[in-house]
């Protein structure tokens, strides 16, 4: 009996020894390689592949406000290997030679390697492990995921030349027709892919899955041709089939958008609204298409549906993840009811909502910022603006929407400027106004204030506090449980505190002297304090503090006045050319004409509330300031403008007369009569809107400002001329001069 269990097992050793090799056409060692490569070699580079493909998906993030890419995957057309090499070879390294730290991808085509070169049995120029083909797909596919295109199509070209007749053939092909897009070679693409649907006329009897992938790889390969209309055909082909779920809902998503694209929105919204009611599509694309379906409809009955449609789904607690967007899109289309309040809502609480991204942000900022500008709250539809482009990210920083808004800001950052400026020294100026008892009633009114808001916030903290101590048992001295559990040891109580302290103090720097804004006298205070040994006073308490502040010197006033009556009248000109609003450029010019104390810029404020009346019908006001000009400045341009309104001058004759202008002005700077020549160009600028030296009495008014005025003046007025004329030489020499200034 051991004899016979013996000589079985020396027998089945032999049997094992015989079937290794891979030079003998035997039953026995075809099935042996065949089974090693399936369950032990590729079997582990599949997995090793599948893995891989995971990671893809977890690294791509989609933009669904952009089109969708068709295939899921971003390369980096920098990283193309054009390295070429015959299929079958470069089998040979070593053990020694193998990299501990593969990728997924490259761990999938070690092991197909080793599948080809250990298990491959080529005799007589035929293949006779049947697994061999399966280890070239498996190669080719690794070498398609890590951007070797070129090594890919090999191992796809060794498939289809020596196994015509493979079950994954057809499979193989496809995947060599999107290895050629990747390459530029998209005709070459479409070519094989007709070839494999048209010509052989067997589409009908390809596998789904086949035909679906298929008419997918021929929308990538004509949106590369930009053949819009065959991306749809083939997209639409695609996702009928419906056997990959992910793939097929994402063609449909696409499909959806090139049609609201191209402006086909009954065409869009039929596909995003079978889309959403797909139960077999993936959540995240039926949530999205139900967003999209509210951006493709129109503001009629219909949008009362779709914004149905959109509250079932924000009150439902499984979209929280897409709250953002669904919160974002019923604004807008509350907006488009002329719901503004609502939207305004809805809109902060797509902001708000917790899973979101800086790309959508821009969108609802965006839409707020609008809001308010409509509203003519330039202001704040400024600090939108300045929002939008503080979240935007270096990928779209060049977005034309994003210029757009950027260069809309660059006006109302001019505007927040003035208007801020006008505002400190009004309330500076009323101070100067006011006697010494107004002053100081004023102050102690204001000192009282804020000391009994600041006595109100440490309330909170010491209420805080006892809650805090209370809560974690140290108010009860007799439970001996609770005793020596401090409060910093609550994880409660110390949220609790946490989120007190931060609603009345907001967020702080760990400094000294925390509670106070400014810092600048604290030093020299807690100083005298250590010598005198007097108690500390806060200096916000003092009344000295503020009335020390307020200038006495006339020169001093007299600038705040300047500076004042210059951003009134910027601000009149800002509303009145830039943002068309004749109310407030009325309102800040006829301020001007009430302030002023000289006639220096009468004649140029009477010509632009001359226009703006004009504009808005006032005739009775328009002819007062038509009068002003005609009765005491007859002989300027601005009277001969009004008399000849239709009288039409050549350009070079009204260029020469210009070109004067600008020389006489000109030569008043280089006499260093600056104040006469900033005053020259006040007056001589309104008269000539469409010349093209317009920027250069800008730049020199602005040279000219920097030699009789204040820094922070100087700076200003170059600030004006490299926001107006940002794209001409003079705008970017005032650029420069400013970036020297800064220094």
């Amino acid at each position: 009996m051991k004899k016979l269990y013996k000589l079985l097992v020396f027998n089945f050793l032999i049997a094992i020894v015989y079937s290794c090799s891979v030079k003998k056409d035997a039953f026995l060692n075809r099935k042996f390689h065949a089974l090693t490569t399936k369950y032990n070699v590729l079997f582990n580079g599949e997995q090793a592949y599948l893995k891989g493909l995971e990671e893809i998906k977890e690294k791509h993030k989609d933009n669904f406000w952009k089109r969708l890419q068709i295939e899921p995957i971003t390369f980096d057309e920098k990283k193309i290997d054009a390295t070429a090499i015959q299929p079958g070879t470069d089998f040979g390294a070593s053990e020694e030679e193998e990299e501990v730290n593969l990728t997924s991808f490259e761990r999938a085509e070690d092991k197909a390697r080793k599948a080809i070169e250990t298990h491959s049995m080529n005799i007589d120029g035929y293949e006779k492990n049947s697994q061999i083909d399966d280890a070239y797909l498996l190669l080719g596919k690794s070498r398609y995921y890590t951007q070797r295109f070129i090594p890919a199509i090999e191992a796809f070209n060794y498939i289809i030349a020596n196994y015509p007749n493979a079950s994954l053939i057809n499979e193989t092909k496809i995947w060599r027709a999107k290895t050629n897009i990747r390459l530029d070679n998209e005709k070459l693409a479409i070519e094989s892919l007709k070839f494999l649907l048209e010509v052989e006329e067997n589409e009908k009897e390809l596998p789904d899955e086949i035909r679906e992938q298929a008419h997918t790889a021929l929308a990538m390969a004509y949106q590369k041709t930009d053949t819009i209309q065959k991306v749809i055909e083939h997209l639409t082909k695609a996702s009928e089939i419906f056997k990959n779920k992910e793939q097929a809902s994402r063609d449909m998503f696409v499909l959806g958008q090139i049609y609201s694209e191209l402006g086909r929105k009954d065409s869009a919204r039929m596909v995003f609204k079978k889309l959403a009611d797909t139960k077999k599509a993936p959540f995240r694309y039926r949530i999205r298409s139900n967003i999209e379906l509210a951006k493709n409809t129109p503001n009629d009955s219909a949008s009362v549906l779709v914004l149905a449609r959109l509250k079932k789904l924000i009150r439902n607690s499984d979209n929280r993840k897409f709250l953002n967007a669904l919160y974002y899109q019923a604004g807008v289309l509350e907006e488009g009811r002329n719901n503004t309040d609502k939207a305004i809502k809805y809109f902060q609480k797509s902001l708000s909502a917790k899973n979101n991204d800086d790309y959508q942000k821009t969108y609802a900022y965006e839409k707020l910022g609008n809001i308010a500008f409509d509203k003519e709250n330039y202001l704040l539809a400024g600090s939108f603006y300045d929002s939008v482009l503080q979240v935007t990210s270096k990928e779209f920083d060049q977005e034309k929407r994003i210029r757009r808004i950027r260069r809309k800001n660059k006006g109302l950052t001019t505007l927040r400027k003035h208007e801020e400026l006008v505002k400190n020294n009004d309330s500076i100026l009323r101070l100067v106004a006011m006697t010494p008892d107004e002053r100081t009633s004023f102050f102690e009114d204001y000192i009282e204030r804020i000391k009994n808001e600041d006595e109100e916030r440490k309330q909170q903290i010491l209420n805080a506090q006892n809650f805090g101590s209370s809560f974690g048992g140290g108010a009860s001295v007799n439970n001996v449980a609770n005793r020596g559990k401090w409060y910093f040891y609550n994880t409660n109580a110390l949220g609790f505190g946490k989120a007190e302290f931060q609603k009345t103090w907001g967020t702080r720097s760990l400094e000294d002297n925390w509670r106070l804004s400014d810092k600048s006298t604290i030093g020299a205070v807690d100083a005298s304090e250590e010598e005198s040994g007097e108690p500390k006073v806060n200096p916000r308490y003092e009344l000295s503090t503020y009335l020390n502040e307020i200038p006495k010197d006339k020169k001093e006033i007299d600038a705040l006045v300047d500076a004042r009556n210059e951003a009134l009248y910027q601000l009149g000109l800002i509303y009145k050319e830039q943002f068309k609003n004749t109310d407030l450029a009325i309102k800040n010019l006829e301020r001007l004409q009430e302030l002023r104390k000289d006639d220096k810029q009468e004649l140029p404020i009477s010509y632009h509330l001359y226009q703006v009346y004009n504009e808005v019908g006032n005739q009775e006001k328009a002819n007062q300031y038509k009068n002003v000009i005609l009765n005491k400045y007859s002989e300027t341009s601005f009277a001969q403008i009004i008399l000849n309104p239709n009288k039409k001058l050549t350009e070079e004759k009204k260029e020469d007369v210009v070109l004067k202008k600008y020389k006489e002005i000109y030569y008043l700077y280089k006499d260093n009569k600056f104040e006469d020549a900033v005053n020259e160009i006040d007056n001589f600028i309104p008269a000539i809107n469409n010349s093209n030296l317009i920027p250069k009495f800008a730049l020199l008014k602005s040279l000219a400002v920097g030699k009789y005025k204040t820094k922070e003046e100087y700076k200003k007025a170059l600030e004006f001329v490299a926001v107006s004329y940002a794209n001409l030489e003079e705008g970017k020499k005032a650029k420069e001069i400013l970036k020297q200034l800064n220094k």
